[in-house]
């Protein structure tokens, strides 16, 4: 469509080309600066357009079949047909056409049986290169890690929210149960098997999906977010959804499949970009309850029993007893152990990214005891693992969450988040209410450190990422755009079907008036009386091939015995025409009847067959 207006401009031109000075800057300035009237150099660029749209038509799934070849076969043969070289008689050119398609046909196989062969190390491939960012069953965490976390300030997310309402202020996008820390610290969901159910669509709407019917009166925020995995069984982009906490309905979700495990993440599959509206609100999430089996989970399956929420590990066990001791905490309510807990982090601890190596740690002290006890200073997931554990201990149950906090806006109603805004925190059950609720002890002041590491060029870094929004919104079908250039390529298809059928007609009969062919083109020489001359031996039996020259087709006219005796004279006339047609000064006036006077000589000397 870019190039369409361009080639009808050619198609409906006098000449029916291009010239050369239109599209290049260098011929327009060599014929500007020519002396006198010189010849331009003339273009086709149809068959290149009709070559690029085939191509452009076959940029789609591979379904198997052979619709697609079939039919650029029957375009070709008709594209070519009018093309065809006369001087070969019509069974060679088929002929031709015909071993071109059988190689073409056997190669396009060959070309499937190779997609078919590498498709055995796709799902390796996908999952190295394409894997999502958060594993709905592990999460391994920097803990212990040396050196300084980096995050980058490339945008992930983007959200818009209705009537300057507030954003959400976090986007969970899964929580883990089980912590172990042997060796390199790391949350599990607590489920050795897959345990994620599918989401059921809301009635009458296939776009909108329901994870908790009985909540109303819910904030509405859109969310637009990229998957980044692949999921194998369905052949499509799959990620983890970054989700306000509350979350009860989905709505203008085009995905394939939802599916919601028992710890709160869900895990679409569908188009590489999506752009849903979510409804939330306070109160019961779709996370199971405390103290809740899984269902269809063995007893004896690790990490599932009802204890899960309030286990703490042995190895952790004796430095989360001295901070609980250290807060000197004299009640058991929940609601005071809570801010117990709050008050010790926001008072004692301090946000870093940089862990530097401790030379004067035990050998048997872990990463938190150290952070517990010693340094007091880490980052948000030092901060969520102890505040989880501390919970547990004081028999609240807790759990981990991972997600991205939302802070920064990006003009009215609207919303970014970037990689670094990447946050993990807890989840504390409110055992009054009977539901979880966000518990984040990290301090405020982890937002203002990571902004001081933005890049200087983050201004052109977020003019891009809007472009690739822009793009992937084009790509995934989640843009209204294409709906348009939809409605506007209908009648465009329309009108060029219209010329294709009639226009050949209307040619003819604007070109045969009175039975008389007359050019669209005046060319110079074609009123050149020896084009009689060349009718009456081609009704001879001697027709000029397509694309022959008079000279040659002449040479072999005369060839005839009867036609020795004009050899002289037609090879005169013939120089005369060719002055008259190709030469830019042409025949004089006495030249010119010269050559109409012998021409008719010849023509009434001429024996006949």
């Amino acid at each position: 469509m870019i190039f369409f207006l361009f080639v009808a401009a050619q198609n409906f031109s006098e000449r029916g080309t291009i010239p050369l000075s239109a599209i290049s800057m260098i011929f327009r300035r060599r014929q500007q600066n020519a002396v006198g009237v010189k010849p331009e150099w003339q273009v086709n660029v149809a068959p290149v357009y009709f070559i690029v749209c085939l191509f452009s038509a076959g940029i789609h799934a591979n379904e198997g079949t052979h619709t697609y070849f079939w039919g650029i076969f029957v375009l070709l043969a008709w594209a070519l047909w009018p093309l065809r070289a006369r001087r070969f008689s019509f069974a060679i050119w088929l002929g031709a056409l015909l071993i071109a398609v059988a190689l073409a046909y056997f190669g396009t196989r060959g070309i499937g049986q190779l997609e078919q062969l590498a498709q055995n190390y796709n799902a390796q491939w996908m999952a190295r290169f394409l894997r999502q960012r958060t594993d709905p069953k592990q999460t391994m965490t920097a803990i212990g890690q040396i050196g300084e976390l980096k995050l980058s300030s490339a945008i992930t997310i983007r959200l818009e929210t209705k009537n300057n309402a507030p954003p959400p202020t976090y986007l969970r996008e899964a929580s883990y149960r089980d912590y172990h820390s042997a060796q390199r610290p790391t949350w599990y969901a607590g489920d050795a098997r897959e345990d994620f159910a599918d989401i059921s669509h809301a009635v009458g709407d296939e776009t909108s999906w329901v994870l908790l019917p009985e909540k109303t009166n819910l904030a509405d925020v859109q969310i637009a977010c990229y998957l980044n995995g692949w999921a194998q069984d369905l052949n499509s982009p799959e990620g983890l959804l970054p989700l306000p906490s509350g979350s009860a309905r989905l709505e203008n979700l085009p995905a394939i499949s939802l599916k919601m495990n028992h710890v709160g993440a869900v895990l679409a599959a569908g188009p590489g970009l999506l752009i849903f509206n979510a409804r939330y609100g306070p109160g019961h999430t779709f996370d199971l309850p405390a103290g809740v089996r899984i269902p269809s989970v063995p007893r004896e399956s690790p990490g599932v029993n009802s204890s899960a929420d309030l286990a703490v590990p042995t190895n952790e066990l004796p430095a989360i007893q001295q901070a609980i001791a250290e807060m000197k905490i004299s009640s058991t309510n929940e609601e005071e152990e809570r801010l117990a807990v709050a008050q010790f982090f926001a008072g004692k601890f301090t946000y870093s990214t940089w862990q530097q190596p401790d030379k004067t740690s035990l050998t048997d002290e872990t990463p938190l005891t150290r952070f517990l006890l010693r340094t007091r200073s880490g980052h948000c997931e030092y901060f969520a693992t102890a505040t989880v554990l501390l919970l547990r201990e004081l028999r609240i149950p807790a759990r981990y969450a991972v997600g991205y906090y939302v802070h920064e806006a990006n003009g009215d109603n609207q919303y970014v988040v970037r990689e670094r805004d990447a946050h993990a925190w807890c989840l504390a059950w409110n055992n009054a209410a009977k539901t979880w609720e966000d518990f984040d002890t990290t301090p405020g002041s982890w937002v203002a450190t990571e902004g001081k590491r933005a890049s200087a060029m983050q201004s052109v870094s977020d003019f891009f990422s809007w472009l690739h929004f822009q793009f992937s919104k084009l790509r995934w079908g989640q843009a209204n755009l294409r709906k348009y250039i939809l409605w506007t390529v209908i009648p465009m298809m329309a009108f060029l079907l219209y010329q294709i059928i009639f226009r050949r007609g209307r040619k003819r009969r604007a070109q045969n008036i009175n039975g008389k062919n007359i050019a669209a083109v005046t060319w110079p020489g074609l009123d050149s009386e020896f084009y009689r001359l060349e009718k009456k031996l081609a009704a001879r039996g001697i027709p000029r091939q397509p694309g022959e020259a008079l000279g040659d087709w002449l040479d072999r006219a005369l060839a005839e015995k009867s036609l020795a005796d004009l050899r002289a004279p037609l090879q005169e006339l013939l120089r005369l025409h060719y002055r008259h047609r190709f030469d830019p000064n042409g025949l004089n006036a006495d030249e010119r009847k010269t050559l109409a006077q012998k021409v008719d000589s010849a023509v009434k000397t001429l024996p006949k067959k």
